[in-house]
């Protein structure tokens, strides 16, 4: 019944965060907000969202190694596993024009929760800061790419178009379909806390390793589905930049919002070791970015077996 209920879960997680971002994408479109705002701000929200709802659950809980284990083994995932499936479907480059500015960025989200967790909490004080630094780069951001259009708007420009609805619709069903995502967002992100809970109550292991694996994976499904999807279709921009804005996002967006809403201590084995994996992840990243590198199948495939090591790390 567990399993059932985790897989339940992570069903309503993946197609809530799809509804959300395609009908609030929709109805953004519909009052005039640009592509390139929509792909900045909504894209990076929704795909983001399942981290924020399961952070949030784990936090309220009482499952501290949930509610931050989630948002360090999301980012981990996002790097190794993630570009490293989308990379294995299809050879990516990295645009280091497109992705040096928001590249940075997400390396310097990386450094400061690496801070917080060396002090020992994610507390309202770091939280408020998390939040600030996230509304000053977004207003940056916008007004930067408003007035020359870079790499960097064109890809977030580019996110929107990939992943609004094929069809149009009408104002009740995009209502609907945003309203009824939020609500699929809630219920999933309920029962895959409850369900990874007496998994890891059932096998003996923390609630930060399932917090690191299994939410982390699981809240990290529309992440997985885009990039791959993205691959197919060869758009490596496009996979690439959805990584980037989501780790920002589950730094400063998600891990803000719940210090904010709910202050946590940080478990001391995500602090003394996986929040260090994350930023070596990140690092490794921006190397790529930098260097303008190509993730081609060995690079991809050494991504998938640092993931395969680091979980199997966790689990022993």
């Amino acid at each position: 019944m567990t399993v059932l209920l985790l897989v339940l879960g992570l069903l309503l997680l993946l197609g809530g965060a799809e509804f959300l971002v395609k009908g609030a994408a929709a109805l953004a479109t519909r009052i005039g907000v640009s592509p390139f705002l929509i792909g900045l701000t909504l894209v990076g929200f929704g795909t983001s969202s399942p981290e924020l709802v399961a952070s949030l659950e784990g936090a309220f809980q009482g499952y501290p190694g949930i509610a931050v284990g989630n948002v360090v083994g999301s980012n981990i995932a996002n790097i190794l596993l993630i570009l490293g499936a989308a990379g294995l479907v299809f050879p990516m480059v990295c645009d280091r024009g497109a992705l040096k500015r928001d590249g940075t960025m997400m390396l310097l989200a990386a450094l400061a929760l690496l801070g917080v967790c060396l002090l020992g909490s994610l507390s309202r004080e770091a939280g408020f800061v998390f939040l600030a630094v996230l509304a000053l780069y977004l207003v940056y951001t916008y007004r930067a790419d408003r007035k020359g259009r870079d790499g960097a708007g064109e890809l977030h420009a580019s996110e929107a178009e990939f992943l609004k609805a094929r069809t149009p619709m009408s104002l009740v069903i995009e209502i609907a379909m945003t309203v009824g995502g939020l609500v699929a967002l809630v219920i999933g992100a309920s029962l895959l806390v409850d369900s990874a809970v007496g998994i890891a109550t059932r096998f003996g292991v923390s609630d930060s390793v399932i917090g690191l694996t299994l939410v982390a994976v699981g809240t990290s499904l529309p992440e997985l589905a885009t990039s791959v999807l993205a691959a197919c279709r060869r758009k490596a921009d496009i996979a690439i930049g959805n990584v980037i804005g989501s780790n920002i996002f589950n730094v400063l967006g998600i891990a803000g919002t719940v210090a904010v809403v709910k202050p946590i201590a940080v478990p001391a084995d995500i602090a003394s070791f996986d929040i260090w994996v994350m930023v070596a992840a990140s690092v490794v990243f921006m190397v790529l970015a930098w260097t303008g590198a190509r993730i081609g199948r060995i690079e991809a495939l050494a991504l998938l077996v640092g993931y395969g090591a680091y979980v199997t790390f966790l689990l022993q």
